[in-house]
């Protein structure tokens, strides 16, 4: 229960908090409004999916030949989201909206395989949730990253198209920055502190 729960969190986190593709579907949906940002939201999703599925069941192969290096990789997963983390909490608020034509499916999708958000998450993921002994644990977490992806993503949505007023406020920015990146910082502290815990 507590490794879904870590999942939810680390998808909730990552999706949620902000990036190139949060801030292209805030920009639609303020722009373009919900209706006609949702292939968009659509788009971005699958894309993200797709990669999600490409990047853990590569480096599962190779956790599965080498099981010495899945420790590394967890290792180094973890403090990722640390580093991660920090930025996000300490980074400055910022945004930008610019008129520009309706985005679709396609750019969703593709700005995703471009995205290095998108990459580091998914990296970061498979290391820290694949288990050199089954796939389920890591297709259980593709399942919740999806969803989770999907209504964060569609949450984005919503914002810019009823409440795009508050994400002009810097100080609300700030808030919200601290308490993705506070969540983060979170997650990887239990990650980096679950071995220790399995041997106590």
């Amino acid at each position: 229960m507590i490794l879904i729960f870590t999942m939810f969190i680390f998808s909730l986190t990552l999706s949620f908090s902000p990036g190139p593709v949060n801030m292209l579907i805030i920009s639609s949906g303020a722009i373009h409004g919900f209706r006609k940002t949702l292939p968009l939201v659509s788009g971005a999703t699958t894309g993200f999916t797709l990669l999600l599925i490409v990047v853990c069941f590569g480096l599962y192969a190779a956790i599965e030949q080498y099981p010495l290096f899945f420790k590394y990789l967890n290792a180094a997963g973890a403090l990722f989201i640390l580093y991660l983390g920090y930025k996000i909490a300490s980074s400055q608020p910022d945004l930008a909206l610019q008129k520009t034509e309706t985005p679709g499916f396609i750019q969703g999708f593709l700005m995703q395989w471009f995205n290095p958000k998108a990459w580091t998450a998914c990296a970061s993921g498979a290391a820290l949730f694949s288990d050199p002994t089954t796939n389920t644990t890591v297709a259980v977490f593709i399942m919740i990253y999806f969803v989770v992806c999907y209504l964060s993503l569609a949450s984005w949505a919503v914002i810019g198209d009823k409440v795009s007023i508050l994400l002009r406020s810097r100080q609300r920015i700030r808030t919200f920055n601290l308490l993705m990146g506070g969540s983060l910082i979170v997650t990887a502290g239990y990650l980096l502190c679950l071995p220790l815990l399995n041997h106590s």
